[in-house]
Parts: structure tokens; C-alpha cells; sequence
């Protein structure tokens, strides 16, 4: 009888801890994501306690903002196309190629996806004003210096999603059909393109997304005469005070971005099934003339990542046209109505991006835990994907609805953190929590199951089993997930613009304000802290490459 019991009190015992693992980042993400955003709605749905669409169906035919919906539509659409068509022939060239410096390109190319959106503002804008290199263009405050600035923010994604894919392709079909006289193009388009088709779409719906939802480029390069629906919602809620019309463009916005991400998952799984019967192929050779149309689209998209950059730091190092530390040395001193030096916002960044690091990477372990397990019932199967997709969530709002949210509904006992300083953080948390699950996930699913299996023969407890079987295998994916959820941090603009108090202002809240400032003193100190914050962020990247060897997107 006791043999009988025992294995029941160990499953029963089994089942608890899995209940009460899971609902801690539950309840975590229904208090501080869930209740904000809903409340957000509420308020634009409802009047008086009655159901309202009287409002939100005004909103969404008035002129401005079917403008905003068809400018976010075009431009998004208009830069996947050519992030797409930039990053295919750069990635066959990174990937499939063996050259001097190709560390280096792909290094360089992962930069612009890591950077705040505000430095890659604050670059754009140096590079087209009249008096940047690119300033006779006449793109400074036109939609096009907003397209570009979308390509060189996204262009990564392409390159380092269909890349590793391209790695893996069998090289063997393309020689077969080049022996049986096919042409370069014919061997691409025929063979090469259709092995290609999932990760090109995964990547280009994830290109698509990160357009549609951008925030800071848009209103750095566009201010209020350029709005998508993104900025549309934070100059309803900020400036108009009209939540109602923000609560209908936010339902609008994440119907069409969970659409998009179901479509990402749809190609995400159709390539990993097909690695799965490709294998991994990792030959590569040196380039030769067929590669020539690739190695000049792989110049371009150095120069066009490499271009902003540079004048970012040339101009942040000059003061009336000539060379200059005074920018950089301004840096410890207040600015104009600024009540603390930049020196003082990076190190309260600094301080948030490791609180943000710890909330997110134990939670995301949590979450990664739970939905790696292996349920024997397809109600078990169906559940675990439910909940894995509950954490994605917040990627199809927008973080100005988040933050607001969490401003207008975390103002009363027990849970007043209007005045708290985890305030941001949690904030914070829930923007750069998909992504740390995004990484970590495939890392433990990629641990065998006999291994957890014989670790539990051997006596090992759950949380011992995790340690020494998973945990040890998939530390560097780990490690990644860390420095992910900081460099998020670092940059995250949207939700913090809300909750961030003046007298304690993270670095990009400083730079935009700087930035917005007609003081031609105000714009190169916000070059300067510019590079301060791309520099930390570029850094957190390297570390995290170096520690993991491949890309820290999880896309």
C-alpha cells in the first residue's frame, strides 16, 4: 500500500508546485498588463456604465485617423519590402560565404536592432538636417527619412533570421540544377527561394510588426505632422486627453498585430519542421563572381548602417564646427528645465535595467519551465500552448497604452504605485517579457526529455532536476535572455515617457526632451547622451553574442 501512495503524493506534490509556478508570472501579468489595459478600454468602450461603440466607430472614420492607419499601413509595408530585399543577399553573403571581416558585417548588422529608438532618431536626424553630409537630400521631415530609419532598425531581423536558415539549406539541389545548365537566377528563384519562403515570411511579418508599433523613430522623425497609429494613441492620451478614440485605435492595433504574430508562429514552425528534415548544413566558400550582386548589396546596408551611426558620433564630438568634449562634459550638469544632469538618468537606466532583468528572467524561467513540459493528454498539449501565447500578449499592444494603463489604474490601496520607484520597472517587465520567453523557450525544449527522465530516476527532485539537467544545458540562451531583457530596458521609451517621474528620468526620456528643445546647445548634448546610450546598449549586445554565439532576437 505505501508503494501504491507514494508515487500518488508525488504526483499530487508534482502538480502543486507546476500550479504554483504558473501562477505567479499569471498573476503577474494579469495585475500589471491585464487590468491596465483593460481598464484603458473600459474607458473607451464604456460611458456610464453602458457599452458605447458610438465613439470608437467616430474615431475610427474621422480623417485623421484613417490617415494615421493608411500612413502606418504604407510606410510598414513599404519598409519590410525593402529591409527584405536588402537583408536576403546581405544574409547569403554573411552566411554562406567565408570572407575577411564577415564577423565583423554581422556584428554590425545586428547594432541598429539593439539601439533605443530615440538614438536612431537622433542619428537620422543629424544625418538629413540641412547641415548633415545628407542634408541637400531635403528628407529631413519627410515619410522617406521615417522608411529608412525603419530599414536600418529592422534590417537585422532579416538578416540573422533567414541567415542561420540559409546555413542549414543542403547546398547540394543548387549544384545539381546549376550542373543541368540552370543559370544563377533560375537555380535562386527555383530552388533556393521556395526552400527559403518560411523564414523570409516569418521574417518579413516580424519586420512588419516592429514597423507598424514603432514609437520612438516615428516621433522623433515625424513629430505630429507624420503619426502612425502607435503615435496616434499617445497623442490621444497625452495631448488630447481623448480616451476613448485611443482605446478604439488600441483595439484596432492589436487585433492586426496578434494576427501578425499568429502568422510569425505559422512560418516559425514550418521552418523549424523543415530544418528538422534538412539537417544542418554549415559549408561555405569564398566569394565568386555569381556573388557580386550580393556583395554590393551587402556594401549598402554597411553604409546604410554604418552612415547614421558615424555621424551620430562626429557630430556629437563638435560644437559650432569645431571639435569639441563640451557636449560630453555638459553631460554633468542640468539642462535647461531638466532637474538632474544626463550623468544622473544613465545610472537611474542602469539601476532599472537590472531590476528589469531579474523581474523578466525569473519569470520568463517560470514561464519557459512550464511550457516546455511534456503533457501526455492533448488537453495538457492545448493548455501549455495557451499559456505560452498568453505571454505574448504584450507585444501586440501598444507600451503608450501599458504605461498610461498602469498610471490611471495603480493609483489606489493595496496597489498605489504611482509614487513607487518599481513602478517603471514593472513596466519595464511586461515590454521585455515575450522576448526573454522567445529565447528561452527554444533552449529548454531543445534539452532531451530522458534527460529530466533519468535525472528523476536518480532521485532528483524538480527544482534539483532543473538545475543540474536544464539549466545547465541552456545557460547561455539564459545568459542572452538576461542581457536581452537589459538592453530593452535601456532603451524602452513608450511606457516609461508615462510613469518616469521628472526628478528621477531615465536616459532616453532625457534625450527626447533634449531633442525637442530649440536650443542648438540641447541638440548635441542629446548627440552625446545618444551615444552614451547606444554605446551601453551596442556593449550589452557584444556581451551577449560573445556568451551565446548567434543572435539574441529568438525570432
Amino acid at each position: 500500500m505505501k508503494r501504491s501512495l507514494r508515487p500518488r503524493s508525488a504526483r499530487v506534490r508534482h502538480v502543486a508546485l507546476v500550479v504554483a509556478a504558473g501562477a505567479v508570472p499569471v498573476v503577474a501579468l494579469v495585475v500589471f498588463f491585464g487590468v491596465p489595459v483593460v481598464a484603458m478600454l473600459q474607458r473607451g468602450f464604456f460611458a456610464d456604465g453602458h457599452l458605447d461603440l458610438s465613439a470608437a466607430t467616430e474615431t475610427l472614420t474621422s480623417p485623421r485617423v484613417i490617415k494615421a492607419i493608411w500612413f502606418t499601413a504604407w510606410t510598414s509595408a513599404l519598409a519590410t519590402a525593402i529591409a527584405v530585399t536588402l537583408g536576403v543577399p546581405a544574409a547569403h553573403l554573411v552566411y554562406r560565404r567565408d570572407f575577411p571581416g564577415r564577423t565583423a558585417l554581422r556584428a554590425l548588422v545586428t547594432v541598429p536592432f539593439v539601439l533605443p529608438t530615440v538614438v536612431v532618431g537622433a542619428a537620422f536626424r543629424t544625418l538629413l538636417a540641412s547641415s548633415g553630409p545628407l542634408g541637400g537630400l531635403g528628407l529631413d521631415g519627410t515619410p522617406v527619412a521615417i522608411v529608412v530609419a525603419l530599414v536600418f532598425f529592422n534590417i537585422s531581423v532579416v538578416v540573422r533570421t533567414v541567415g542561420p536558415w540559409w546555413a542549414g539549406v543542403d547546398p547540394r539541389r543548387g549544384e545539381a540544377a546549376a550542373a543541368l545548365g540552370a543559370s544563377p537566377v533560375l537555380v535562386f528563384r527555383t530552388v533556393t527561394l521556395p526552400a527559403l519562403r518560411p523564414a523570409v515570411l516569418s521574417s518579413a511579418s516580424v519586420v512588419f510588426l516592429f514597423c507598424a508599433t514603432a514609437f520612438g523613430v516615428v516621433l522623433t522623425l515625424g513629430g505630429v505632422r507624420y503619426t502612425t497609429v502607435e503615435t496616434q494613441i499617445y497623442l490621444l492620451t497625452t495631448q488630447l486627453l481623448d480616451l476613448r478614440a485611443a482605446a478604439a485605435l488600441c483595439v484596432l492595433q492589436i487585433v492586426a498585430v496578434v494576427a501578425l504574430l499568429a502568422l510569425a508562429g505559422r512560418t516559425q514552425s514550418r521552418r523549424v519542421a523543415t530544418v528538422a528534415r534538412e539537417g544542418r548544413s554549415t559549408t561555405t566558400r569564398r566569394p565568386g563572381r555569381s556573388d557580386l550582386p550580393a556583395v554590393g548589396v551587402a556594401v549598402l546596408v554597411g553604409v546604410l548602417v554604418a552612415l547614421p551611426l558615424a555621424e551620430l558620433v562626429v557630430r556629437s564630438l563638435q560644437v559650432d564646427g569645431a571639435w569639441s568634449l563640451a557636449n560630453y562634459r555638459a553631460l554633468q550638469h542640468p539642462q535647461g528645465d531638466l532637474l538632474v544632469p544626463v550623468t544622473t538618468a544613465v545610472s537611474t537606466s542602469l539601476h532599472i535595467a537590472v531590476d528589469v532583468m531579474l523581474l523578466a528572467l525569473t519569470l520568463g524561467l517560470l514561464v519557459g519551465v512550464l511550457v516546455t513540459r511534456h503533457p501526455r493528454t492533448r488537453v495538457g498539449r492545448r493548455a501549455m500552448g495557451l499559456f505560452d501565447g498568453l505571454f505574448m500578449l504584450p507585444l501586440g499592444v501598444s507600451a503608450v497604452t501599458v504605461g498610461f494603463g498602469l498610471l490611471v489604474t495603480l493609483d489606489r490601496p493595496p496597489l498605489d504605485l504611482r509614487a513607487s520607484p518599481w513602478l517603471v520597472p514593472i513596466a519595464q517587465t511586461m515590454v521585455a517579457l515575450p522576448l526573454v520567453v522567445r529565447v528561452i523557450v527554444p533552449a529548454l525544449r531543445s534539452v532531451p526529455q530522458r534527460q529530466r527522465e533519468a535525472a528523476a530516476t536518480l532521485g532528483a527532485g524538480p527544482l534539483r532536476a532543473f538545475v543540474t539537467v536544464e539549466l545547465s544545458a541552456a545557460w547561455r540562451s539564459v545568459m542572452a535572455a538576461a542581457g536581452l531583457a537589459f538592453a530593452v530596458s535601456l532603451g524602452e521609451f513608450g511606457a516609461t515617457s508615462f510613469l518616469v517621474r521628472p526628478d528621477n528620468p531615465t536616459l532616453p526620456v532625457v534625450i527626447f526632451s533634449l531633442l525637442a528643445r530649440p536650443e542648438p546647445g540641447s541638440f548635441g548634448v542629446a548627440l552625446a547622451a545618444s551615444v552614451v546610450l547606444a554605446a551601453l546598449t551596442a556593449a550589452v549586445a557584444a556581451a551577449v553574442e560573445r556568451v551565446r554565439g548567434g543572435w539574441i532576437g529568438g525570432f
